[in-house]
């Protein structure tokens, strides 16, 4: 007798206007022409010669697939701490260890609509990560295509529009301009400016969060 077993949806964290948590929501569901706001985090991980390992985002990916982007985003799970969900994704998206990871856009958020209509709208808190090895594994689910390349050379192609990445990877870029020329000297924000829904446990699914008209980039 064959037997379907449920597998469970990974859950995101939904968010009200003011950076509350206010729920979850399987993440499987949640992106669409109104796609909630939701807590998520971008890591720009940097090797041993301060290259930044820059990433071409799977063709079959929801939002925005084929593009470049950073080095690695995700979702936190409900009860996990940014940093460990930083660590957690690294290895399944890109099969690295990362470790020095630091806060350096604690209140970065964006809202951004494919011209398919499907939106992305996140409460996306930003670090920085150093990475030891060379060698990266990613997932082809994920990842199609990776390299390490000059910060300054990828802050020079974004702006000057030779490199066209991701919407949140581009504003990102913008503010990250603004920390220094040498991001290994970027400042450590405090963990008290991050959004309350990523310092609180979220247990319980709740009502629907914000959608894109309701908070601003």
């Amino acid at each position: 007798m064959n037997i379907a077993m449920d597998v469970p949806s990974e859950m995101v964290i939904l968010c009200n206007v003011h950076g509350e948590a206010i729920g979850t929501a399987p993440k499987s569901e949640i992106h669409h022409a109104q796609t909630p706001l939701h807590l998520a985090f971008s890591v720009y991980i940097f090797n041993a010669e301060n290259k930044l390992l820059v990433t071409r985002r799977a063709l079959d990916k929801i939002t925005w697939p084929g593009v470049l982007t950073n080095s690695c985003c995700g979702h936190p799970r409900p009860g996990e701490p940014l940093t460990e969900a930083v660590e957690r994704r690294a290895r399944e998206e890109l099969g690295i260890d990362v470790d020095g990871i630091r806060l350096v856009l604690p209140e970065f958020s964006y809202c951004a609509t494919m011209e398919n209509g499907i939106t992305e709208h996140e409460l996306c808190p930003v670090f920085t990560a150093r990475c030891q090895t060379l060698s990266v594994t990613p997932d082809l689910s994920e990842v199609s295509a990776w390299e390490w390349v000059d910060w300054q050379w990828f802050l020079g192609s974004v702006q000057d529009g030779r490199l066209t990445v991701s919407p949140w990877c581009r504003a990102q870029v913008e503010l990250l301009e603004a920390l220094g020329a040498d991001p290994s000297q970027w400042p450590t924000a405090d963990d008290l400016r991050l959004p309350e829904a990523a310092r609180v446990s979220i247990q319980e699914v709740g009502p629907t969060a914000a959608h894109c008209t309701g908070m601003g980039t």
